[in-house]
C-alpha cells in the first residue's frame, strides 16, 4: 500500500532525484538509515549513498526493494508499480536467506551494479551472487561452497548460450564475480590450491568481459590472497598486473586500494620500508576520496582511511612490529562480521606477542580460535597456528599450553 507523499518528495520525484524521495519518506516515517538498511538487506552507508546520488541512473532492483519497504508508489521513483511488488518479494527472500544480522554486516552488492543493465539475466544472476556473499558473514564457508559452485555453473551455462556478444560480455562479468566468491570461500576453508585456481578463473572471465576495472579488481584480490599466504613476490607481481589493467583511466579508489594491497605484499616479503611507503600512499589517497561518493563497481565496499589503518595492523603483525599494531585504534577498526573481526584480533594478538605480552596475546588468540571453530574457518585456525609458531620457548606458560590443546582438538 502506498503512503501519502509530501510536496517536497513529489518535487524531488519530478526532478528525478529518487534518492531524495527515499530520504524524505524515510525521515517522515521516523526511520534511521540503519533501520532501513537492515530491513532491505543493505548497509547504512549504502542507504546513505543511495539518498545522496541525485538525479541520474539508479539500480532498478534497489529502488524497487527500498520503495517496497517504505510504501512508495513505483512511479514516484521512476519504475513501474509492479516492480515495487517484485522488489518486496526480492527483499523478503533476502531477509529469509541472510537474516537481518547478516544483511547489516555487509553492503548489498546489488546496489552497486552497473545501473545500465536494468533487469534481465545478468542482473538476476548477479543478485544471486550478492545474496550468497551476504550469507558469508553468518554461515560457514563449507556450507555455502557447493551452492555457490552450482550457481557459478549456472552462470557459465547461461553465458555459453547467450545470443550476442554484448550479453555474453555482461554475463562473463557476472561469472567473474561468482568465481571470485568461490575463491574467497576456498581461501576461508584453508584450501589455497582451489582459491588460487578460482581467483585465476575470475581474472580470465573479467578479461573476457572486456572490463579492465573488474580485471584489476580481481588481480588485486589475487594479490591480497598471495600476501596473506606469505607469498610476497607473487603478491607484488599481481599488484603490478592490476595497475597494468587499469592504465591511466582509473578511479581514485583504485589507487588507494591497490597501494594498500601493495603494503600487504611488501610486508609479506619482509620489507618494512616499502610497506610503510605503500601504506602512507594508500592513506593519503583514501583521505582524498569523497565520503559521499559511492565506490565504483566492482569496489563494492566503501574504502576509507580505517581500511588502510586495519591493513597497517595486519602488516605490523606480519613484520613483528608491535608499534604498528598496538598504536592503532583497534576498537574503531573492529568492524564487519565475526570472521573478519577474528582475523583482526589475531593480528592484535601477534602485536602483543611481539611486545612480550604473552598472557594477553594468547588470551585474545583463544577467543579468535573459538570464532574460527564456530564458523569452521580454516583461514582463522591457520592464522592462529601462525601466531603460535611465532612464540618459541622450552617452558610455555599455562595459557599457551591451553591454547595448544585447543588447536590440537580443532576439527573443521
Amino acid at each position: 500500500m502506498s503512503i501519502s507523499i509530501t510536496p517536497a518528495a513529489r518535487e524531488a520525484s519530478r526532478a528525478k532525484d529518487y534518492g531524495k524521495v527515499i530520504e524524505l519518506v524515510r525521515k517522515d516515517a521516523r526511520m534511521t538509515q540503519t533501520q532501513l538498511g537492515q530491513a532491505c538487506g543493505l548497509s547504512q552507508s549504502a542507504v546513505s549513498r543511495l539518498e545522496k546520488r541525485g538525479p541520474g541512473a539508479y539500480s532498478t532492483d534497489l529502488l524497487a526493494a527500498v520503495a517496497a519497504h517504505l510504501g512508495i508508489a513505483g512511479h514516484l521513483v521512476g519504475i513501474a508499480d509492479t516492480a515495487v511488488r517484485d522488489g518486496y518479494d526480492t527483499m523478503e527472500r533476502r531477509n529469509f536467506l541472510g537474516g537481518v544480522a547478516a544483511a547489516a554486516a555487509a553492503p548489498a552488492l546489488a546496489a552497486l551494479t552497473d545501473p545500465g543493465e536494468g533487469s534481465g539475466q545478468a542482473a538476476t544472476l548477479r543478485l544471486g551472487t550478492a545474496s550468497y556473499r551476504r550469507l558469508d558473514g553468518s554461515t560457514p564457508s563449507r556450507e555455502l561452497a557447493e551452492a555457490v559452485r552450482s550457481h557459478l555453473r549456472l552462470v557459465q551455462q547461461v553465458t555459453r548460450a547467450a545470443g550476442d556478444d554484448r550479453q555474453r560480455a555482461r554475463l562473463a562479468a557476472v561469472g567473474s564475480e561468482a568465481a571470485s566468491l568461490v575463491g574467497w570461500l576456498s581461501w576461508d576453508m584453508g584450501d589455497h590450491g582451489s582459491a588460487r585456481t578460482w581467483y585465476g578463473s575470475a581474472i580470465k572471465a573479467a578479461r573476457a568481459a572486456g572490463d579492465p576495472l573488474l580485471a584489476a579488481y580481481q588481480a588485486g584480490s589475487m594479490a591480497q590472497f598471495e600476501a596473506d599466504a606469505g607469498n610476497g613476490a607473487q603478491a607484488l607481481n599481481w599488484t603490478r598486473t592490476a595497475r597494468k589493467y587499469l592504465h591511466a583511466h582509473r578511479p581514485a579508489v583504485a589507487d588507494a586500494w591497490l597501494s594498500t594491497v601493495e603494503g600487504l605484499a611488501h610486508a609479506a616479503a619482509g620489507d618494512e620500508r616499502a610497506a610503510d611507503r605503500a601504506l602512507t600512499a594508500g592513506r593519503a589517497a583514501a583521505a582524498r576520496l569523497g565520503t559521499e561518493e559511492p565506490p565504483p563497481w566492482p569496489w563494492v565496499f566503501t574504502f576509507d582511511e580505517n581500511k588502510v589503518a586495519a591493513a597497517r595492523v595486519t602488516c605490523g603483525a606480519r613484520l613483528g612490529l608491535s608499534s604498528w599494531v598496538l598504536g592503532a585504534d583497534t576498537e574503531a577498526l573492529s568492524t564487519g562480521h565475526a570472521k573478519r573481526r577474528a582475523l583482526l584480533v589475531l593480528d592484535i594478538a601477534a602485536g602483543h606477542l611481539a611486545a612480550g605480552r604473552v598472557e594477553a596475546a594468547f588470551a585474545m588468540a583463544s577467543r579468535a580460535v573459538d570464532t574460527g571453530l564456530q564458523y569452521r574457518s580454516g583461514r582463522i585456525v591457520d592464522r592462529a597456528r601462525a601466531v603460535r609458531r611465532s612464540y618459541r620457548t622450552a617452558s610455555p606458560p599455562k595459557v599457551v599450553r591451553d591454547f595448544d590443546e585447543r588447536l590440537h582438538d580443532a576439527y573443521l
